[in-house]
């Protein structure tokens, strides 16, 4: 057969089997497809066979390229129209066909599968941190069978897994009309089709797995309880989205338009204008998606900085940083998607000045917390419960914040701040440093010296001096042990400092048992009891007596009083305690052996001697409960 003869014929296939699908649509109410997946592919075949003859045989024109939908009203009359025509009528054909394969065999995304498959990825949660190299190598042959039977194949490219989207024999179809719509000119056509379909599921599979489209104002209006669960599953759907969906779009658009001739279209991307390359329907498909996505962690990174931020800014930061290769791999390859790679970039800088401005906060924050009423009972601060609690926090995140925090930090800069009251008094402070000591190192025991210095003027805000010894004995105390249950905050402390907080501890107790009880034990010394000359026998009764009477009375007094203190710790509780009554008891015991019987040979000897030592020691054991109870309803006995 002759050329023109062969062009004939296959304009004449082209036109034949367009008539009889349109027909058909007409009289059933829903258009047949050539490319519908199931039954006899002879007649898409054929359609195929025809289109390249066409392509081959029909003379160039300039006046075929244009978009096929326009071109292609009338597609019956068209069968005497020449090549230029039947190029028209097949394009359309073929967009149809493009349109309804992408549509009608698309799987099913499991976002909740993949939603859990990514999570086995690096975890926010830093008790339960897992390996992106822990995971399970997925061979290209593997595939995960869902409930319904359909066989997904989670294809591994190091973190990423790519599923696919579609049934190969689909793909390959696809491919085989995007090949022949480029080559006929129509590449931009069949672009647009493809973006037009795969964006709307690319949207709702992102929407499935709960990112929400919200601008940086609705961000940073959310309360921050509000804020912190987004952030933990934004960080869940990060993965998922990048790893799996933005992964597997771009597999699916690179196995369709892998090297066709679409570069003659030019394309906004992200940013500026750029030539159309074969990843130009992948971008123009998650693009809105990815921006979105993006969007959210940009404006986290540029809102309002408080200290409670700090550690889920840390998690999206470090989530953020985990995925920049696999957007690197995904986006950065393509001109018209980089911007895209280079946005992630810019955010994941942005979190890391919100992090250093953060810590810089919460250090300012210690230092103006200002002395106002003294806690009760003398317990531990809730400045310093949070202080502390913070900086464990911090030693968990040091990997990060080591990294991160590169300068020491300003004593200067703080002194500086405006209205502050303690300014004045803190330039006497020390920061103490030991050898290869870290920026960040440096910045938790500054917080500490801080929290110390502030500790110390709340300390003067108690009335009685023995209150505020254990006030700061207390906090002392759940500082050093603090430090001692966190292997990385005292690694950071270093031992030398250590030492030193262990010290301040010890002298606050020693001066709290000295105030407290240096009077009361004085009741029970010999001084001032003895008389001489005349008919006495050397001890003066009416002394003696009011020597118990003030025994007592200092006792009850520092019972009724000291019960009502708090020591929270139990075993410095116990300690404490302990120690009272080794230096009180056998003291007691003593005076009563030395001198009782003076008292029991008088009158009224129950006015005087009060309690016995075991009646001692049992209210010993009322102290530093926070609830004082009455000594008097205590059970005596003076045996």
């Amino acid at each position: 057969m002759d050329g023109p003869a062969e062009l004939e014929a296959a304009e004449q296939v082209v036109i034949r089997l367009d008539s009889s699908l349109a027909s058909a649509a007409a009289a059933v109410g829903g258009e047949p497809m050539l490319f519908d997946g199931a039954g006899d592919r002879t007649e898409s075949e054929r359609f195929l066979r025809a289109v390249d003859n066409i392509r081959r045989l029909a003379p160039s024109s300039p006046s075929v390229v244009g978009s096929p939908r326009r071109l292609s009203s009338g597609s019956g009359a068209a069968a005497g129209g020449g090549g230029c025509s039947a190029v028209q009528v097949t394009m359309a054909r073929l967009e149809d066909e493009f349109r309804h394969l992408l549509s009608s065999r698309a799987f099913d995304l499991e976002i909740e599968a993949l939603a859990d498959l990514t999570s086995l990825c690096i975890s926010s949660d830093r008790t339960n941190s897992v390996s992106s190299m822990d995971l399970p190598t997925v061979e290209e042959d593997d595939s995960i069978s869902d409930c319904g039977g359909r066989r997904s194949s989670y294809r591994s490219l190091r973190s990423i897994r790519e599923i696919d989207l579609l049934p190969d024999d689909a793909v390959a179809d696809l491919r085989a009309i995007a090949s022949r719509m480029a080559a006929a000119g129509y590449g931009r056509e069949c672009a647009q089709v493809y973006a037009s379909v795969r964006k709307p599921a690319v949207d709702a599979s992102l929407r499935r797995l709960g990112v929400e489209r919200l601008s940086i104002g609705d961000v940073q209006r959310l309360e921050w309880d509000a804020l912190e669960a987004k952030i933990r599953r934004w960080i869940r759907a990060a993965r998922a989205a990048v790893r799996g969906v933005f992964a597997s779009e771009r597999r699916l658009s690179f196995h369709v338009f892998h090297d066709l001739p679409i570069s003659n279209v030019t394309v906004v991307s992200v940013v500026t204008a750029a030539p159309a390359t074969h990843d130009t329907p992948f971008v123009e498909a998650v693009k809105g998606a990815a921006l979105q996505l993006f969007g959210f962690a940009e404006a986290i990174s540029i809102g309002r900085r408080s200290p409670e931020k700090l550690f889920k800014i840390i998690d999206l930061h470090d989530a953020l940083s985990d995925l920049l290769p696999d957007v690197s791999d995904i986006f950065a390859a393509s001109k018209a998607a980089e911007s895209i790679y280079v946005q992630a970039v810019e955010i994941r800088s942005r979190l890391a000045d919100a992090v250093r401005g953060i810590l810089s906060e919460f250090e300012n924050a210690v230092l103006r917390d200002p002395p106002k009423t003294a806690v009760p009972g003398g317990t531990v601060h809730p400045l310093t419960r949070y202080v502390m609690n913070y900086s464990s926090l911090i030693s968990d995140y040091k990997a990060t914040l080591t990294e991160l925090i590169v300068s020491r930090p300003s004593a200067s800069a703080r002194l500086a701040a405006e209205g502050n009251e303690l300014a004045p008094s803190l330039s006497c402070l020390e920061l103490p440093e030991h050898e290869n000591q870290s920026p960040l190192a440096a910045h938790v025991i500054w917080i500490i010296v801080v929290l110390e210095h502030n500790l110390e003027s709340k300390a003067s805000l108690y009335k009685d001096t023995a209150l505020s010894h254990l006030f700061l004995m207390n906090n002392v105390h759940y500082i050093v042990h603090k430090v001692k249950d966190s292997p990385d905050l005292w690694s950071m402390i270093g031992d030398d400092y250590l030492k030193r907080l262990t010290g301040k501890f010890t002298v606050a107790a020693t001066n709290y048992q000295r105030m407290s009880w240096l009077k009361i034990l004085n009741c029970l010394r010999d001084e001032g009891l003895h008389v001489s000359g005349g008919f006495s026998s050397g001890i003066s009764k009416s002394a003696l007596r009011e020597r118990f009477k003030s025994f007592n009375a200092a006792f009850e007094d520092a019972h009724r009083v000291q019960s009502g203190w708090f020591v929270p710790d139990t075993q410095l509780r116990e300690e404490l305690r302990i120690s009272i009554s080794e230096k009180l008891l056998p003291a007691y015991r003593s005076f009563l052996g030395r001198f009782r019987h003076h008292i029991e040979n008088g009158k009224h000897p129950e006015l005087y001697i009060k309690h016995s030592a075991e009646d001692l020691e049992n209210a010993v054991n009322d102290f530093f409960e926070g609830a004082p109870p009455s000594l008097h309803n205590r059970r005596r006995s003076h045996g």
